[in-house]
């Protein structure tokens, strides 16, 4: 004798099912970013608005030394050519941005050339130095609160990295045209938390966020990620939002990324990355491309 089954378990069952299928492309695919991203290169811009205390400069006479001074837009734009890479003195297989600046403010640094030959013998010299320098060079340019390493968040869903995950299905939305399933996630550890920047301060928080997956067929289109924590006496607020595409060579890689520092619920920093399409090189000590002709950027995602 068949017995049926309600539609409210019948429908749980579904999305139980369609949210397994959809974790495991995710997988599958944050897998696939780790075996070739340390493979590739590609440029990418920054652009920083960043809010300055006023100017230590007070007029003591007329009507302006009465008025108290306000706080300063500070905008940088800053151009670098970007690879990934590991620290191999830490022993940790764990991924990392790299960069060598190509120009900052329009104002030309280095040659592509020359940034290009300099990322590729950091990335590959057994020196871990070469590549702390990348990331402190990189800070120094007038940059404030940076923040590193969104560009590979995917890789928290990696198989190994879903054991420091708690993730579980929330929503339905939309991305553009493509139908989304939205997973809310959160991290057990600090272990793979975001990588900040604050002046000399290196900063590790642990995340959670959303994870926006393409319901046809679990393909990642976004996620979304933040921290919060207490400094002092100022409620400190970290957010980001990356989206990705599928690369020429088969694999997703990121297309943007827009983080934003706040302090007590107010923006003090936005930080907005975009990435050329990415390209692969060889091994040798010179960079040199594979034969994959270079693809038009899709266009970002709308939110």
């Amino acid at each position: 004798m068949f017995r049926s089954l309600p539609i409210l378990s019948f429908c749980a069952v579904v999305l139980a099912q369609t949210s397994s299928l959809a974790l495991r492309r995710t997988a599958e695919e944050a897998d696939a970013i780790e075996r070739n991203i340390t493979r590739t290169i590609t440029q990418e811009s920054l652009e920083q608005r960043a809010e300055l205390p006023p100017s230590r400069f007070r007029p003591r006479i007329g009507k302006d030394a009465a008025v108290a001074p306000k706080p300063r837009l500070q905008v940088r734009n800053i151009v670098s050519e970007y690879s990934v890479g590991t620290l191999q003195e830490t022993g940790s297989a764990d991924l990392h941005e790299f960069r060598q600046v190509i120009s900052v403010d329009g104002r030309t640094v280095q040659s592509v050339e020359s940034a290009r030959h300099s990322l590729s013998i950091g990335i590959q010299s057994r020196d871990d130095r070469a590549r702390k320098r990348m990331l402190e060079d990189f800070a120094k340019h007038g940059l404030v609160d940076v923040a590193t390493d969104y560009g590979l968040i995917l890789l928290d869903f990696t198989p190994r990295g879903m054991t420091n995950l708690d993730i579980a299905p929330v929503a339905e939305a939309r991305i553009g045209a493509d139908a989304a399933l939205v997973f809310a996630w959160r991290q057990k550890t600090t272990a793979g938390g975001e990588l900040e920047f604050h002046g000399r301060q290196v900063v590790r928080q642990p995340l959670e966020g959303r994870l926006w997956v393409r319901k046809a067929d679990g393909l990642p289109l976004r996620v979304d990620a933040w921290a919060q924590y207490t400094a002092g006496q100022h409620r400190i607020r970290d957010e980001a939002t990356v989206d990705y595409v599928e690369s020429a060579h088969g694999f997703l890689t990121p297309v943007s990324v827009f983080h934003r520092h706040l302090v007590d619920g107010q923006p003090i920093t936005e930080n907005l990355y975009h990435y050329e399409p990415f390209r692969m090189f060889s091994s040798d000590a010179e960079i040199k491309f594979t034969e994959v002709p270079d693809q038009p950027a899709p266009a970002p995602v709308k939110r």
